[in-house]
């Protein structure tokens, strides 16, 4: 009897923590925009130190590269989240694919164009006449609204500067295939150094600086998501557990960059390389007005003024309505 009594006991108490056992995580994927790189520590952090399952969540982070683009994962459904940068995701938005802002990580411009001094290029009014490197793939949209706003031409017959379609590399700027490249502040400027030019051999044209700054790296969702209530808190407790990442992250670099390579399966990474990265992203994080991750409604108009500038050929053709939302980092915010 006793033994049976045992045994009811065993059976009851297995019951009972199988009843009140935690629910099983959500899924969630994350579409990056590049390869692994400190440029999305934040995320490898909050996933690396458990700040995605603390806030019930299995997320996914897929990798991009060279022949992946975000908004097309998303409209296929490869993707809940995507990492995008705003003249890219509003002109998606405008050609039918709903992308909406859900949070604003980058709160400055990485953007610049990197010019040999050799190439006696010291103002924008030197461009004209000289080939630029301009990547494409969604890219090209705040150079192209620059150029517009210059009052440069950048195709037909005789254009007042060259576009060469550059790769994600800096040889065109080694080799002297074009006068200036792109370059972000927190990579290809620095492989530009480490390949063996010196910073006085350089002039750099920061996007910021030159008042053509748009946004950079925020996430987006789509509108269909946002009209459920139980998405929206899903994507909230993301906001919020990726925010206390890129804070982490911040705070702790060096651990943050071990992280990310331990994450790149590639191996293609290096440290000296990704230290400086993350020194440079840190600075761009910085500013959020309500916190990590808020969107400014006025760097939203700016970056929408910008796009909309260009008297011939504008990125968008009207201002566009419903494109970001502050509900998911309002409800994060309560969380």
């Amino acid at each position: 009897m006793k033994s049976l009594a045992t045994a009811a006991l065993l059976a009851a108490t297995a019951l009972t923590a199988f009843s009140t056992a935690a629910p099983a995580a959500e899924t969630l994927t994350l579409q990056l925009k590049w390869v692994t790189q400190a440029q999305f520590a934040g995320y490898y952090v909050a996933a690396e130190k458990g700040f995605y399952k603390d806030a019930g969540l299995e997320v996914t982070i897929k990798a991009g590269g060279p022949d992946i683009n975000p908004t097309q994962i998303i409209a296929a459904g490869g993707a809940d989240v995507i990492v995008d940068w705003m003249p890219s995701a509003l002109a998606t938005r405008e050609k039918g694919v709903p992308l909406v802002n859900i949070a604003q990580f980058f709160q400055t411009s990485g953007m610049m164009l990197t010019c040999r001094k050799d190439a006696r290029i010291a103002d924008p009014k030197d461009f004209k006449g000289n080939t630029l490197g301009v990547w494409f793939s969604g890219n090209e949209y705040p150079f192209l609204s620059w150029m517009s706003k210059l009052g440069y031409s950048t195709s037909g017959s005789s254009p007042d500067v060259k576009v060469l379609k550059q790769g994600f590399n800096v040889d065109p700027l080694l080799q002297k295939q074009a006068a200036c490249i792109s370059t972000m502040t927190y990579n290809e400027y620095w492989q530009l150094i480490e390949a063996g030019m010196k910073p006085e051999d350089l002039v750099v044209f920061k996007y910021q600086d030159q008042g053509v700054a748009t946004l950079e790296d925020g996430l987006y969702a789509t509108d269909r998501q946002l009209s459920d209530p139980k998405t929206v808190e899903k994507l909230a407790r993301f906001v919020k557990a990726s925010a206390k990442g890129w804070d982490y992250a911040a705070k702790n670099q060096a651990e943050a960059v071990d992280i990310v390579l331990a994450a790149d399966t590639t191996g293609a990474q290096t440290k000296e390389h990704q230290t400086t990265m993350m020194q440079e992203v840190a600075k761009l994080i910085e500013g959020g007005a309500k916190g990590t991750g808020y969107l400014d409604p006025a760097d939203f108009d700016r970056t929408v003024g910008i796009l909309l500038s260009g008297a011939s050929a504008p990125v968008i053709s009207r201002k566009p309505e419903g494109a970001y939302t502050h509900a998911v980092f309002d409800a994060a915010a309560k969380m």
